[in-house]
Parts: structure tokens; sequence; C-alpha cells
């Protein structure tokens, strides 16, 4: 079975960069898969721009599904690996295929029936809110191609490898630069669909990506013996991977009900604003994709490395992690400060959308330090299994203090957007300090467990 990189052996600074940056590539390429779909929302009309931009929230609820149960399935996988258990693995991965197949469906019909109310309490009216249905409908629509990737993906990081969801990243951009203008505009058969040419564009990436990242976890051997009859749920399997699974999609969906927050405040502001946040988030992603990287990388090598019982290492992973995405977000912050202006004109000329971006990005660029900490600190509590304080940050930082704190600067002092701003600073901020805090308190307890049972050279390393 090849389990590409070795994560329990290999230097940890070098193991970081081998995951890490394809991941940042790979994200990098996902990042202008969405600004080309911005790109051209933007020539529809203002109004599809602002559906696309509504439509974020809703949309992140498939991410927030995928990506919990793919948190919860590396997690798993990884420790079997790393206790020398290759065929427990080799199982939990074909659970994972049914486990994520399943919850494709679920989340595709439970979409379709709620996109409704959830624009209609986002504010959407008008032509605004016909758009933002006619968009999320497709994507509802192939929810079960999204699931799978993710589902896929984490089988190959369990094992390291981070290249292959890369590759079908990278690839998928420049499908959906032909597949956009052609199912948006029409031609070679194809009418003109308008905005929800944008959303087929993307499911059927999705669907594409679906047949390349099952050859390549074929080829990684985790499922070079598989039989459809181990795709019938398993209790156990089952269980376990709700276990681990669940907190991180809570805590993921905890992000998506912040947007929605931040969303239904910008709203009050009028379509400019909505639109220059929905285009700064875009600008923000970009500068978070080392961090983004970071954190597969740090959720797999703690996965595997505390399956195999050697804490040295994972106390190392988090303190690298740490410095390394500390350092890049210090030249994050300095380039979204003073490139502002430049970045938002690249995707509006509206004056107005151009000033609103330029005093979010402003403020927003001195939280990308507490988004590394927060990031790496919730990987490394879920690669040791432990996705529970995670979710109590996620609901402290996104729904329990985001609500007044916006309230109080946004209406009761009048600062209007510049209230939302800064509210978002105040909470980031208080979530990344809980989280690192707790973060040491737990590395110093590995610390002493490795001085008191070390692991034997060699034990569990299959």
């Amino acid at each position: 079975m090849n389990h590409g990189h070795d994560l329990l052996k290999q230097p940890i600074p070098l193991l970081i960069r081998k995951l890490a940056v394809p991941t940042s590539v790979g994200y990098f390429f996902n990042t202008m898969f969405n600004v080309v779909d911005t790109f051209y929302g933007g020539r529809v009309s203002t109004d599809a721009l602002a559906a696309l931009s509504l439509s974020f929230p809703v949309f992140f609820l498939i991410i927030a599904i995928g990506a919990g149960i793919s948190t919860g399935a590396t997690a798993l996988i990884g420790h079997a690996l790393g206790e020398g258990d290759g065929e427990g693995a080799r199982r939990l991965a074909c659970q994972t295929v049914s486990f994520g197949l399943l919850h494709g469906v679920l989340v595709g019909l439970l979409g379709l029936y709620l996109a409704p109310l959830l624009f209609t309490i986002l504010g959407a009216k008008g032509e605004v809110l016909d758009l933002a249905l006619q968009y999320m409908t497709t994507i509802f629509s192939g929810s079960i191609f999204f699931l799978v990737n993710y589902v896929l993906n984490s089988i190959l990081t369990s094992t390291g490898d981070s290249r292959s969801f890369r590759n079908f990243l990278v690839s998928g951009f420049f499908l959906n630069l032909v597949f956009d203008p052609w199912f948006l505009y029409g031609g070679l058969g194809i009418p003109p669909l308008g905005l929800p040419g944008i959303a087929w564009a993307t499911v059927l990436v999705q669907a594409l990506g679906n047949c390349y990242m099952a050859v390549r976890v074929r080829q990684s051997g985790m499922l070079s013996r598989f039989r459809w009859r181990e795709l019938l749920p398993d209790r156990r399997a089952y269980w376990q991977l709700a276990k681990q699974g669940f907190p991180s999609s809570l805590n993921m969906m905890t992000v998506a009900i912040g947007i929605f927050v931040i969303t239904w405040f910008v709203a009050r502001f009028g379509s400019d604003a909505v639109a220059a946040y929905g285009i700064a988030t875009r600008i923000e992603q970009i500068a978070l994709l080392p961090v983004m990287g970071m954190n597969v990388a740090t959720l797999a090598l703690v996965a595997q490395n505390s399956g195999a019982r050697q804490w040295e290492r994972v106390v190392e992973v988090i303190y690298s992690a740490l410095r390394a995405g500390i350092i890049l977000m210090a030249c994050g912050t300095a380039a979204a400060f003073f490139g502002a202006g430049l970045l938002v004109r690249l995707f509006s000329s509206d004056p107005e959308v151009v000033r609103i971006g330029i005093s979010y990005l402003r403020i927003e660029a001195f939280v990308f330090i507490a988004y590394v900490i927060l990031y790496t600190s919730v990987a490394v509590l879920q690669g040791l299994k432990r996705p529970v304080f995670p979710l109590m940050i996620g609901l402290m930082r996104q729904i329990v203090l985001p609500i007044p704190v916006f309230y109080l600067l946004a209406v009761v002092l009048g600062w209007g957007l510049y209230g939302i701003w800064w509210g978002i600073f105040i909470v980031t901020w208080t979530g990344a300090l809980t989280a690192l805090y707790y973060v040491i308190r737990l590395a110093a307890q590995l610390n002493r467990r490795e001085a008191v049972s070390p692991r034997p050279p060699g034990e569990g390393q299959g």
C-alpha cells in the first residue's frame, strides 16, 4: 500500500512544505476558479454579482458538510496508519466513501428545500433573489459530486498525498475558463444559460473531478481490494466518522452562520456593500491560501504521529506550523493593506463598491495572523481526535460574540460598516488567543507524556 511521504520519520519542516505547498497551490487555483465566476457574474449585472455574494454563505453549507467529513476521515485513517493498522485504514476508507455519498444526497435535498428561506433571511428580494435561487438550485442538484471529492481527498491526504487534489483543482480552474463563458453565453449546441450557466460549469468540473480522484485513490492502494459490499453502512465505522466529522462539520457550519450574520448586517447598507464585501472576501481567501495549506499538513501530520504516539513530533508540528504561518501572513498583511485599492479595482469599477472594499481590507489585513493561530490550533485538535473544543471556539467566534458586538458597534455607536469590520477584528482575535492558550497548555501536557512514556523505536510503523 502506497502511503506517500513517510509522515512518521522525515523532518517535520520538510513534511510541512511537501504537504502544504501542493495544497496551497491547489487552493489558489480553486480561489481563482471562484474569481472567474465572480468576473463573469459581474459581466451579467450588478444584481448577478450581488446574487453570487449572497449565494456564498448558502453554498458554504455544502463546504461545511464536506470539509467536516473529510477532516474526521483524515484524522481516523491517519491514526490507523500511524498505529500500523493498514487493513483498518482501508476499511475506514470504504466506509468514508459511502458516508460521503449518503450525505451528498441529503445535503442536496435539504438545500433545495431550504434555499428560498435562507435567501429571504439574508434579505434577498426581486431580481437578486431570483438569480440567487437559480444559481443555488443547480449547485445543490450536484452537491453529491462536491461531497465525493471531499471524501476521496481525505483518503489521499491521510496517506500524505496532497498532490492529487492539487492536480484536480488546477485542471478544474482551466476547465472553468472554458465552461463559464460557454455556458453563460451559449454556443456549440448549448443555449445561453445566464448566471445558472456558471453553476452548471462548476457542477460539471466537480463531476469530472470525481473520476480523476477515484482513479488516484485506487492507485494509492487504499481501495485496491475494494468490494461493493464494503460500502454498506457499518454501524461502528459510521459512528466513528460521525463522532469526528460532525463536530468538525458543525464547526464549519458556524463559519457559514458567521457569514450569514456578517452578510445580514452588511446587507442593511445596500447591494453595493454586499458586492464590496463579496469581492474583498475573495481577495482575503487568496491571502490566506498558505494558511489553508498548512492547515491540511498539520492535520495529516498530527493524526499519523499521534496514532504512532510520537508526541515529541506532534509538538514540533504545532510550533513549526505556527512559526511558518505567522511569517507568511505578516507578508500577506502588508500586501493587503497597501494594495487594497488596486486589488478591489480588479473586480469592480464602481466607486462606491471600491471605497467600501478598501475600508474592509485595510482593517481585515490585521486579522490574518489571528487566522493562522486559529486554524493551526483547530487542525492540531482535530488531528488529535478532539473536535469538540474547536466547535466551542467556532460557536463563540461566529454566533455568540458577533451579533452583540456588531450591533453595539454598527448600530448603537453608529459606526456603520466600520463597526462590522472592527467587530470582525475583535471577535477573531478573541477566538484565536483563546485557542492558542488551550493548545499551548496541551503541548506542555504532550511533552510531559513523551518524557514519561516515549514511543519505542519502530513500534506501530507498519
